[in-house]
C-alpha cells in the first residue's frame, strides 16, 4: 500500500511538471520515460541495476552531449548460449527544437552526463529473468544514453549558447566502442528503442546492419517511436513545427536517409511514415495506436486546446467523449494507413494495439508477465520472439478502442 502510495504522489509530480511545461521550457522534454521509470521499477520486484560507463574517446571525436560532457551507456555482458548476442537499446526522451529548451535540456540528465544515473534498472526487454524475457535475458544488452535532444542524428553547434548538437556523433563513436569490445563478434544483434530512441532505430536501422558481415542476423525494434505527421485538435501542425526546428537548429539533414530527401524535405523526413517502407533491415514496429505522448504532446497539447475542452480526455481515456473518442479512431486510421505498405514486407513485424500507452517493450508488466497486454493471445515479448527467430510471422493488428481489456492504459490524476 505504501508503495501504490507513493507511486501515486511520483506520478502526479512528474505528470504536472510535464502539463505545466508546455507552456514554458519543459515544452520538448517529457518526463514521460521517467515516470515509466518509476512504474517499472516499482512493479518489478528486484530489478538488475547496471552502471554507467562514460566513452573516453569520444571527446577527440567531438561526439559530446548538449553541454559537452562525454556520452555513456550501460552494459551488462551476455552470457551461455548468448555470449555472442547483442541488444543495442537506445533511449528516449522527447527532443529539443530551439536555444532556450536546448539550453534547459542540458541542465538535466537528458543534455549532460553530469546528471545521469549512474545507475539504472534494466526491466523488460533488457532483463536478465528468463521469467521476464525469455529471449533475450542472456544476451549482451545495452543502452545508449540520449544526451542530443534530436534522436542521435544531429551534427551542429550553437557557440554563443554554448550547445553541441552531436548526435549522429554520439551514435558513431559508441557504435565503435561496443565494436572493439565485442559487438563486431555478434552472431545475432538488434537494435531497439522507444519513443524519441524508437524513431532513432528506424533512423539508423540500415547503418547498424551495414556493420556486420551478411552472415549475422540483424533486426531493428522500434517501440513507440511511429510519430505521425498529423494535425492537431485546433487543426494545427504542433509536431511538424517542433520538429521543424529540431532538424533546422541540429543540423539533422545532413544524417536523414537519402532515399527521403529525394522525395520529401528534411522535416518530412524526420517523420517515420516517410521512412518505414525504405528500410531494407527487417524492422518491427510496436505501437500503441492511441499512443499517449502523441495525445498528450502532439495530438492535443495545451496549446492547441486553449479552452482545455480536451483536458479531462487527455488525462483519461475514460472521460473522453464520444466526439473526441471519434477523433482519436480518426488518428488510429491514420497509423494504420502509415503502415500499409511497410507490412506488406514478409520480412517486417507489427504489433498495433488498442491501448493508451507509450513504450511498452521496458516495462516488466507490458512486455511480459501474467497480465500483458496480447493481441491473440500473443503477448509483446513473444511476438517479438517469433518474429525475430523467424518462429513466426507477426502482423497483429488490434480491433479498435474498446475492445482490448488487456491493455495497461496509462491514466493521469
Amino acid at each position: 500500500m505504501a508503495n501504490l502510495l507513493w507511486l501515486g504522489i511520483v506520478l502526479g509530480l512528474v505528470f504536472s511538471n510535464w502539463v505545466d511545461g508546455f507552456e514554458g521550457y519543459h515544452f520538448n522534454e517529457t518526463e514521460l520515460s521517467l515516470l515509466e521509470a518509476h512504474e517499472a521499477s516499482l512493479l518489478g520486484g528486484n530489478p538488475l541495476m547496471v552502471g554507467l560507463t562514460l566513452i573516453q574517446a569520444a571527446a577527440a571525436k567531438g561526439a559530446v552531449c548538449l553541454d559537452g560532457t562525454l556520452p555513456g551507456y550501460h552494459w551488462h555482458r551476455g552470457y551461455g548460449s548468448g555470449a555472442n548476442s547483442w541488444i543495442i537499446n537506445l533511449e528516449g526522451g522527447g527532443w529539443c527544437n530551439n536555444v532556450r529548451t536546448c539550453v534547459f535540456r542540458k541542465t538535466t540528465r537528458r543534455g549532460s552526463s553530469r546528471f545521469m544515473e549512474k545507475e539504472i534498472p534494466f526491466t523488460g526487454i533488457l532483463s536478465n529473468n528468463a521469467q521476464e524475457n525469455p529471449d533475450f535475458f542472456n544476451w549482451n544488452r545495452v543502452k545508449l544514453r540520449y544526451c542530443d535532444g534530436a534522436s542521435f542524428t544531429g551534427d551542429s553547434e550553437h557557440t554563443a549558447a554554448q550547445l553541441q548538437f552531436r548526435g549522429q556523433r554520439i551514435w558513431l563513436a559508441a557504435m565503435e566502442d561496443l565494436m572493439s569490445k565485442g559487438l563486431r563478434h555478434a552472431e545475432q544483434a538488434l537494435l531497439s528503442g522507444c519513443s524519441a530512441g524508437g524513431l532513432a532505430t528506424i533512423i539508423h536501422c540500415d547503418e547498424f546492419r551495414g556493420r556486420f558481415p551478411s552472415t549475422t542476423k540483424v533486426k531493428c525494434l522500434s517501440d513507440a517511436g511511429l510519430f505521425l505527421d498529423v494535425a492537431d485538435v485546433s487543426g494545427g501542425r504542433t509536431l511538424r513545427n517542433m520538429y521543424s526546428g529540431v532538424v533546422g537548429l541540429q543540423g539533422v539533414q545532413k544524417n536523414l536517409p537519402r532515399i527521403c530527401l529525394n522525395h520529401h524535405d528534411p522535416t518530412s523526413c524526420f517523420f517515420p511514415q516517410n521512412l518505414i517502407a525504405s528500410v531494407r533491415t527487417p524492422l518491427f514496429i510496436l505501437n500503441a495506436a492511441y499512443d499517449s505522448w502523441q495525445i498528450q504532446s502532439s495530438i492535443a497539447p495545451p496549446s492547441a486546446d486553449r479552452h482545455g475542452y480536451w483536458r479531462d480526455c487527455r488525462l483519461n481515456h475514460a472521460k473522453c467523449t464520444a466526439s473526441q473518442i471519434h477523433f482519436l479512431q480518426g488518428f488510429r486510421n491514420q497509423m494504420l494507413n502509415a503502415v500499409k505498405d511497410f507490412s506488406r514486407s514478409s520480412q517486417n513485424g507489427l504489433f498495433i494495439n488498442s491501448c493508451f500507452a507509450h513504450c511498452q517493450s521496458e516495462r516488466p508488466d507490458t512486455w511480459f508477465s501474467d497480465d500483458s497486454p496480447v493481441i491473440g493471445n500473443k503477448p509483446i515479448a513473444i511476438a517479438v520472439g517469433d518474429w525475430y527467430f523467424d518462429r513466426a510471422g507477426v502482423k497483429a493488428i488490434d480491433c479498435p478502442y474498446p475492445c482490448d481489456n488487456s491493455c495497461h492504459n496509462l491514466v493521469f490524476k
